[in-house]
């Protein structure tokens, strides 16, 4: 009776900490039944957004492990990012070589971004997700001076991704030069499934370099901080100095995976193209299993399947149903919003449940000592 009982709460307690992943698997699986599309198309599209997306979300996984949150500024690399394949745009450089160079220009914009970045959040310790939703709308303001004023007056643009009042860089710019250069670099098809190999080798990378940083002498110092930082400070940590440093690390990937995305859709839409993409990664990392406390590699994919799964079959099974594909637009939005707040709602459950089974044993054990 007591074993039944035991397992019985096991399986409440996965349920209820695998409540979204649960809860997405459900809707993808209506959706494709729905959507009428074949599993070769769908695979199709999946492996396209799995390796357009991930190495973005997986720039999520080291502030969550120095105990910082959901890193929303994320948005300040992907800018850099933008800043980066603009500047290769008009000096036409093209190929990999061009993805290089963006990479190199964004780099420097991404370190002083992520530092300013860090610095702010260092003044709002248990309120760093929400602080840095709004420095991404700050910047977002500087990024727009920028693109939109200075760029052509001040900063020296000469050719067509110049608007015709001679400022200011169009709406959309033409990335057709490194167009899926990485994506096909090294070609791969199987049973009609094309695999863009070389993008996700470099994701593999990234995913070693997270396993291994995790083992270093810093990885190690910002999972103590995550912890308890006045319990890593009395051990000799600088707690300020390894929150910065992991903002500067996820702001300067979170360039390098908005390269990545955009060298995959072959256009960039210069002001509107980086607003989403700090919401739909933490949405995808969420989708995951993860939390604002705990995520892994494990998560990124997961939750990238299922969250690209649910955007992709949506809109056609609403069509489908309905006859409205406008409805699985909404449905899409609403969720990718409403997945947040039902995470960080769980996370608020899960630690008030852990709080006051913690203030049980210590009754129990006290109890015990009398």
């Amino acid at each position: 009776m007591k074993g039944s009982l035991l397992s019985g709460k096991k399986a409440g307690t996965f349920l209820l900490n695998n409540m979204v992943p649960i809860m997405f698997i459900v809707i993808g699986g209506i959706g494709i039944v729905f959507s009428g599309f074949s599993g070769t198309a769908i695979m199709n599209e999946m492996m396209t957004r799995l390796s357009r997306n991930s190495f973005l979300v997986i720039s999520l996984l080291i502030p969550i492990m120095a105990g910082m949150g959901l890193n929303f500024g994320m948005t300040l690399g992907a800018m850099a990012g933008q800043i980066g394949l603009i500047f290769i745009t008009e000096w036409g450089i093209v190929g990999i070589p061009g993805m290089v160079l963006a990479a190199i220009i964004s780099t420097p914009i991404s370190i002083l971004l992520g530092w300013w970045c860090g610095k702010i959040l260092n003044l709002a310790k248990g309120r760093e997700m929400v602080t840095s939703y709004i420095i991404g709308f700050f910047v977002n303001g500087i990024y727009q001076l920028v693109v939109l004023f200075m760029m052509g007056s001040v900063i020296p643009i000469k050719s067509e991704i110049l608007l015709p009042r001679g400022y200011g860089i169009r709406n959309t710019v033409n990335l057709i030069g490194i167009r899926k250069c990485l994506d096909n670099l090294i070609p791969l098809k199987i049973a009609g499934v094309s695999i863009p190999l070389a993008t996700f080798l470099l994701i593999a990378l990234l995913c070693v370099f997270i396993l291994w940083f995790k083992k270093t002498k810093l990885g190690q110092d910002m999972r103590a901080v995550g912890q308890d930082m006045e319990v890593a400070r009395e051990a000799g940590i600088k707690v300020e100095e390894t929150r910065i440093i992991s903002i500067i690390i996820s702001t300067v990937l979170a360039g390098y995976g908005m390269i990545i995305y955009l060298q995959n859709m072959g256009t960039l839409n210069t002001y509107n193209s980086h607003n989403q993409i700090g919401m739909f990664s933490a949405a995808a990392l969420l989708v995951g299993g993860a939390s604002v406390d705990k995520a892994n590699i494990r998560n990124v994919f997961l939750g990238v399947i299922l969250f690209h799964l649910m955007f992709y079959v949506a809109p056609y099974a609403g069509k489908n149903l309905i006859g409205e594909a406008q409805l699985g637009e909404y449905f899409r939005v609403f969720v990718s919003y409403g997945v947040i707040t039902l995470a960080l709602v769980m996370y608020e459950m899960r630690k008030k449940r852990e709080s006051k089974e913690k203030g049980e044993m210590l009754a129990e054990a006290q109890k015990e000592a009398k």
